[in-house]
């Protein structure tokens, strides 16, 4: 072989760019047409913009060079040409499209949950607990009746208000004592002055508002012992009085409870008249029982009467 020019097809002479120069156009060279070079040459380089995906590929050969492809569509906006890469044919993936498991309308393959069973469920079960609450509500005041109609009472070292209650049909009357008739002491005196007491004659006894005074009642032929009732009908001047209760001989409770359950007036012995009651012990046989004044006792009492009956009541 001798030296020359061989021609362009030498690779060191496959100049892309040949045809722009004066020996590149005497050796041949043309503009590309489908690349770059010489006649025949490889074509390594595509235009930007020139593949256009979704399209056929011998559609995207016959555009022209140079010719800026056209947009397929705005920016931030779906592509209508847009094609899911799994939809190619021959990639696997299933083409059909999906149908969902549950449609509100009941047009869907599937069902959904029984919304309708699981509501009248939660419903039952509503109206059991309230069934329950109110059987229980029934029973408990059921209980309450049958424990609560017992009414409270003063125990038996206590005095208490008298109350508009009927007697107990198993109470008995016993001996009353006037005051006329009761034993006096320490400076208590009969009097007739003041209107309302309801012994024979009006008569009750006075001042007993000093340190020792007393009225004793001796009460023979008890005919058994037990629980009584001891009442006293009294008038006090719009204040609470009370008074030490000596039963044979020993306190009984507290004091005896002469209260101003008339709601006199402040000083009105006329409209004081009332009556309270104790419920002492008794033995058999003869019993006294002493009201007297003693220390921290207010004693500005007008005895009229004393009287039993037999148990515990309150009228």
């Amino acid at each position: 072989m001798t030296s020359g020019n061989n021609g362009a097809s030498t690779p060191e002479d496959d100049d892309p760019f040949g045809y722009l120069y004066a020996d590149g156009q005497a050796n041949g060279a043309q503009p590309p047409s489908g690349g770059y070079g010489y006649p025949n040459s490889v074509n390594r380089v595509r235009a930007v913009g020139q593949r256009q995906y979704g399209q056929p590929a011998q559609a995207q050969q016959t555009a022209a060079y140079g010719q800026v492809p056209q947009q397929q569509g705005v920016y931030g906006q779906p592509n209508a040409h847009y094609t899911a890469p799994e939809a190619f044919p021959g990639s696997g993936a299933p083409t059909a499209p999906v149908q969902p498991r549950y449609s509100g309308d009941g047009g869907g393959r599937g069902r959904g949950p029984n919304t309708k069973g699981l509501l009248i469920g939660a419903i039952a079960v509503v109206a059991a607990v309230v069934i329950g609450i109110g059987v229980a509500m029934m029973n408990g005041n059921s209980d309450d009746k049958a424990g609560g109609d017992a009414s409270s009472t003063p125990s038996t070292g206590q005095s208490s208000k008298p109350s508009q209650s009927a007697s107990s049909s198993a109470s008995v009357d016993l001996p009353k004592s006037d005051a006329k008739d009761l034993q006096l002491g320490g400076g208590a005196a009969a009097a007739s002055d003041i209107e309302g007491a309801q012994a024979d004659g009006g008569t009750y006894v006075g001042n007993l508002n000093n340190a020792g005074a007393s009225v004793t009642w001796t009460v023979d032929d008890i005919s058994e012992a037990g629980a009584y009732t001891l009442f006293a009908t009294y008038s006090v001047p719009g204040q609470d009085q009370s008074m030490t209760l000596l039963v044979n001989g020993k306190p009984f409770g507290k004091k005896f409870n002469l209260g101003n359950f008339a709601h006199a007036a402040d000083g009105d012995f006329t409209k004081g008249w009332t009556k309270s009651y104790v419920w002492p012990t008794l033995k058999k046989g003869s019993n006294t029982l002493t009201l007297t004044c003693q220390d921290g006792d207010k004693c500005n009492v007008l005895l009229d009467r004393l009287y039993l009956k037999k148990g515990q009541v309150t009228s």
